[in-house]
C-alpha cells in the first residue's frame, strides 16, 4: 500500500511537475512576452506612448498574417515578421540562427517541415493578402506561442495543415511595415497592466491578451493542472489506508505474540529492545516501499504518459522531475509509520510480564440503548451476535468502513470519469452538432460565391469566430457562433433538452457564464479579436458546450449591433469530400471524433490506470481486514463450534458481519467519491466544460466490484473454519 500509493503520487506528480519545469525552461529560454496588445496602430508615436506607461519594460513589434503555403492541400501557416525577435523568440532546433537581417530567408515550424518533409536550404512560397514571396528555409524550430497549436477547424494539431514560419521585419513584401501585435512584458500583474492601459489610452489601443489567456499557454497549462489534481488527490486514499493497514497489522501481530513478549520480558529483555523490534518491522516495510515507489514512480508512469502528451504539445525537451516534495511524501510516510507502529507497540509494552504472558482479556459488550427496545427480542441470532461483535471491536469495524470508503472513493471517481468524458463526446458530437461536414471558407472570396457553394452542398451559413468577452470585473477569451436558422447546430441546456434562441436573444455557454460571474439578465461587452469596437448585450439564456465557451446569436441579431453576416464556414448533412474553389478545409465528423479521441487519450490513460489501481486497493484493504476479522473472533468462533453449530450458520455469520460493513462503507463512499470528482471536472480548464456525472450502471458496477471482492474474501477465509483447531483456539482464551 505504501508502494502503491508514492508510485502514483511520485509517478503523476512527477510527470505533471516535469511538465511545467520544461515549459517554464522554455519560456524562460525564448522570454515569452507578459501580453499581447493587437492593434493596427503600433506607429512610433504609440510605442512612445507605451513606454511611458512606465510599467512597460520590454516590447517588440510584429506583423502577425493568416496565409497559404504553395503545397499540397494549400495548408495554413501563420506568418512573423519580427522587428528584433527578442520577446517570444524563435527557438531553433536546426540550421541558423534567425538573423534581422536576412531579407531573404524563413525559419520554419519543424513539426510542420516534418509533415511537408522540408528541410533547410529548400524554398517555400506563401500566399497572402495581394501578396506572394518565396524564401529560403534557413531553421527549423519551435515558438513558445505554438506550444499548443490547434486551429479552428480541429482540437487535435495537424501538421499537415497548419504551421507557422518567422522572417525579419525585413522579409516584409512592402516598405510601410503595418505592424499588428506589440509584444509586451510588464511589472505588476496583467489586471493591473490592463488597466494602465485602458486609463491613459482607453479603446485607442485595441486588445490585451495576458499570458494566461492566450489560447496555447492555457491550454497547456489545464492539462497541468488536471495532472496536479490527479496526483494529489488519489494518493492521498492510498496513503491514509496504507496507515489504517499498518496500524491493524501492528495491532494484529502483537495480539498473537502476546505471549512470546511476556516470556522476553520475564528474561529480562527491556521494553525499549522490544518496542523498537516491532517499530523497526512497521517503519522498514513503509520505508522499503515509499522508496521504491519514489524510484520507479517518475521512471515507469512519465514514460506512458509522454508520448501521448507529445503527440498535443510541442516542446523541445521532455524530461521527467522528481521534486523534494515527493521525497517529504516518503518522510512524512515514515514518521506515520513509526508513529502508527508505536502506538501498537506502546499498549503491550506497558503491562508486567504476568499481564503479558496471559492472552489479552476479551473486549466487554454491555447493553445498550437498543438492546433495551422489545423488537431486540424477535431478531435472529446471527443479527444480535454481530451487533455486539461489532460493539466489542469498534476499532476493527470502523477500520473495515473506512477502507471500503476508499476503495468506494477511487472506483466511483474512476467510473465517474469514464461517464462524463463519454457524456461529452455524445454531447458535442451527436446532440449538439448534427452536421456531417463543415466547410471553412476562405477570407478573400465574395458573398456570391459562398452562396453558391452553400447551394451545392444543401449547407446553412454560419459564423465562428475568436472574441473577448469582458463582464463588470472580469476579461476571457472565448467563442461567437451566429447562426442562420440552421437545425444543424442545437443549442441545449443543462439537461441536453433543446433551447430556441430568438432572433433577438443571446445566449452565453454556462462555463463562461461562471468565469465571468453572469446571469441571466446581466449585460456584457464583446468585440473580434481583430477590430477593437466593443458591443454591449444581454445575456438572455444559458446553454451548455463542453468544447467551445463563448456566445450564440442569431443572424438578425448579430446584424442588429452593425455587423455584416459573412459566413466563415458551411455546415452540410451530406458528407463532402470535394475540393471546392474557396473552401480551405473540409472537417468531417468522423474527423471530430478522432481529434477528440486524440485530445482526451492521456485523460483515459489516467482513468485506466484508476480503475487498475482502485481494484489493487479493494483486494488489499479487504484481504487483509479480512485477516484481521477473523483472527480476532477466532476464539469465539470456536466456542460457538464447541457449541454445537455447524460450519455453514457460521460461515453465513461471518458473511452478515461483511456486508453490513460492505454496504456502510459503500453508502458513504458514494457522495465522498462524487466530490472528488467534482472537483476533477472543474479542474478541467476554461476551455473544456465536463459535467460530473455517475451512471446508474456504474453505480451498480461500483458496487459488484466492491461486494464481489469482499465476499470473495470473506468466504476465502471463513472456509478455515473447518480446520480450526478448537483446543489450540481454546488455549489462548485461558
Amino acid at each position: 500500500m505504501a508502494f502503491l500509493g508514492v508510485f502514483v503520487f511520485s509517478g503523476v506528480g512527477g510527470e505533471a511537475l516535469g511538465l511545467e519545469v520544461n515549459v517554464n525552461q522554455f519560456y524562460e529560454d525564448t522570454n515569452l512576452a507578459d501580453g499581447w496588445i493587437y492593434s493596427p496602430l503600433l506607429n512610433d508615436l504609440f510605442l512612445y506612448q507605451v513606454q511611458c506607461l512606465g510599467a512597460t519594460t520590454e516590447m517588440e513589434r510584429q506583423v502577425v498574417v493568416d496565409s497559404q503555403a504553395v503545397l499540397e492541400n494549400d495548408p495554413d501557416v501563420t506568418l512573423h515578421f519580427v522587428e528584433n525577435n527578442t520577446i517570444s523568440k524563435f527557438y531553433l532546433m536546426e540550421g541558423e540562427p534567425l538573423d534581422i537581417n536576412d531579407s531573404n530567408g524563413v525559419w520554419l515550424d519543424k513539426s510542420f517541415a516534418n509533415a511537408k518533409g522540408l528541410k533547410t536550404g529548400d524554398n517555400i512560397t506563401f500566399k497572402f493578402g495581394d501578396y506572394e514571396i518565396t524564401k529560403e528555409i534557413r531553421g527549423l524550430g519551435y515558438s513558445p506561442e505554438y506550444v499548443y497549436h490547434a486551429s479552428i477547424y480541429s482540437i487535435l494539431p495537424d501538421y499537415n495543415k497548419m504551421g507557422f514560419a518567422y522572417f525579419s521585419y525585413k522579409a516584409f513584401p512592402s516598405d510601410n511595415v503595418p505592424y499588428n501585435v506589440l509584444n509586451v512584458k510588464f511589472d505588476g500583474t496583467p489586471e493591473n497592466y490592463e488597466g494602465i492601459l485602458d486609463y491613459h489610452l482607453g479603446g485607442y489601443y485595441g486588445t490585451f491578451l495576458e499570458r494566461s489567456e492566450h489560447s496555447s499557454v492555457s491550454q497547456f497549462q489545464n492539462q497541468i493542472s488536471l495532472h496536479k489534481m490527479m496526483a494529489d488527490v488519489f494518493p492521498i486514499v492510498f496513503i491514509v489506508v496504507s496507515m489504517l493497514m499498518l496500524l491493524t497489522t501492528m495491532t494484529r501481530i502483537i495480539a498473537h505474540q502476546r505471549t512470546q513478549i511476556g516470556i522476553l520480558k520475564s528474561n529480562g529483555f527491556k521494553n525499549s529492545t522490544i518496542i523498537w523490534h516491532y517499530l523497526s518491522y512497521g517503519v522498514f516495510l513503509v520505508l522499503i516501499g515509499s522508496v521504491l515507489g519514489l524510484i520507479l514512480g517518475p521512471i515507469i508512469l512519465p514514460k506512458i504518459l509522454y508520448p501521448v502528451m507529445e503527440h498535443l504539445f510541442i516542446l523541445p525537451s521532455w524530461k521527467t522531475v522528481s521534486g523534494i516534495n515527493f521525497a517529504y511524501v516518503v518522510v512524512l510516510m515514515v514518521l506515520m509509520s513509526l508513529v502508527v507502529s508505536l502506538f501498537s507497540a506502546k499498549v503491550i509494552s506497558d503491562e508486567n510480564p504476568a499481564q503479558s504472558i496471559r492472552p489479552k482479556a476479551p473486549n466487554v459488550s454491555t447493553s445498550g440503548f437498543i438492546e433495551k427496545f422489545r423488537f431486540w427480542q424477535y431478531l435472529s441470532f446471527n443479527t444480535r451476535w454481530n451487533y455486539r461483535d461489532a460493539k466489542r471491536n469498534k476499532f476493527r469495524a470502523l477500520m473495515t468502513v473506512i477502507g471500503v470508503i476508499g476503495c468506494t472513493t477511487l472506483l466511483v471517481c474512476a467510473f465517474g470519469l469514464y461517464d462524463s468524458m463519454n457524456d461529452v463526446e455524445e454531447l458535442e458530437y451527436n446532440v449538439i452538432n448534427h452536421y456531417d461536414s463543415e466547410l471553412f471558407i476562405n477570407h478573400d472570396i465574395s458573398q456570391s460565391r459562398i452562396d453558391e457553394i452553400s447551394k451545392e452542398v444543401n449547407g446553412n451559413e454560419i459564423i465562428e469566430d475568436i472574441i473577448e468577452i469582458q463582464s463588470a470585473s472580469t476579461k476571457k477569451a472565448g467563442m461567437l457562433l451566429v447562426l442562420d436558422g440552421t437545425d444543424l447546430i442545437s443549442t441545449v441546456d443543462n439537461n441536453w433538452n433543446e433551447m430556441e434562441i430568438g432572433n433577438d436573444e443571446v445566449s452565453i455557454s454556462q462555463k463562461m457564464a461562471d468565469l465571468l460571474g453572469v446571469g441571466v439578465g446581466d449585460t456584457i461587452k464583446w468585440h473580434p479579436m481583430d477590430s477593437k469596437d466593443w458591443f454591449q448585450t444581454k445575456i438572455d439564456k444559458i446553454h451548455v458546450d463542453p468544447n467551445s465557451q463563448g456566445i450564440t446569436m442569431s443572424k438578425d441579431k448579430f446584424e442588429s449591433s452593425g455587423l455584416n453576416f459573412t459566413a466563415t464556414s458551411i455546415v452540410t448533412d451530406k458528407h463532402v469530400d470535394t475540393n471546392y474553389s474557396g473552401v480551405k478545409s473540409v472537417i468531417t465528423h468522423e474527423d471530430s471524433i478522432k481529434s477528440w479521441n486524440g485530445i482526451s487519450e492521456a485523460a483515459w490513460i489516467l482513468i485506466y490506470f484508476l480503475i487498475l489501481f482502485s481494484s489493487l486497493l479493494a483486494i488489499v484493504v479487504l484481504y487483509n481486514l479480512g485477516l484481521l476479522s477473523f483472527t480476532e473472533i477466532e476464539r469465539e468462533i470456536t466456542s460457538l463450534k464447541v457449541l454445537g453449530f455447524k460450519t455453514k450458520p457460521l460461515r453465513r455469520l461471518l458473511l452478515t458481519q461483511n456486508l453490513w460493513f460492505t454496504t456502510i462503507g459503500f453508502i458513504l463512499g458514494l457522495p465522498i467519491g462524487y466530490y472528488v470528482l467534482m472537483i476533477m471536472c472543474a479542474s478541467a480548464g476554461d476551455s473544456f466544460y465536463i459535467v460530473p456525472r455517475l451512471s446508474l450502471a456504474n453505480v451498480l458496477l461500483t458496487a459488484c466490484i466492491t461486494f464481489f471482492l469482499s465476499i470473495f474474501v470473506n468466504l476465502m477465509f471463513s472456509r478455515k473454519i473447518k480446520k480450526l483447531d478448537m483446543v489450540e483456539s481454546l488455549k489462548r482464551g485461558d
